[in-house]
C-alpha cells in the first residue's frame, strides 16, 4: 500500500464516527455480506458513511493491509476496527454494537 493510500482511508476513518467500507453502497450494496452490514446500520437507525472499493482498486486493497484483514465490508467506529460482516452481526445480536455506537455518536 502506497503512503497516498494510506494516508486517504486514515482520513476517511478519522473523519467519520461510523464508516463501512464495502462493495458498492448504502442503496445498491453489491454483495450479500456487504447487505448484511447495510441492514445492521439502517435497523440501528445511525447516521454512517460507506465507501464503494469498488470504486477504487487501490482503497480495495489497501483497506485490507490497513486493517490486517482479508475480506470486506469493514467496519470502523470511532476511528477503530471492529469486523466484517459476521462480526456485525454477533455484535448487534448480542446488543453490544448499539452500545458501541452510543458511545461513538456521544463523543
Amino acid at each position: 500500500m502506497t503512503s497516498d493510500v494510506q494516508t486517504q482511508i486514515e482520513s476517511i476513518v478519522k473523519s467519520n464516527k461510523i464508516v463501512v467500507f464495502m462493495k458498492g453502497n448504502r442503496l445498491m450494496p453489491q454483495c450479500g455480506f456487504s447487505n448484511n452490514v447495510v441492514q445492521i446500520m439502517n435497523m440501528l437507525g445511525v447516521p454512517y458513511e460507506t465507501v464503494d472499493v469498488l470504486e477504487d482498486e487501490n482503497i480495495r486493497q489497501g483497506i485490507k493491509a490497513y486493517s490486517s484483514w482479508p475480506t470486506i465490508p469493514q467496519v470502523y467506529i470511532n476511528g477503530e476496527f471492529v469486523g466484517g460482516s459476521d462480526i456485525m452481526v454477533e455484535l448487534y445480536n448480542s446488543g453490544k454494537l448499539q452500545e458501541q455506537v452510543e458511545i461513538a455518536l456521544a463523543s
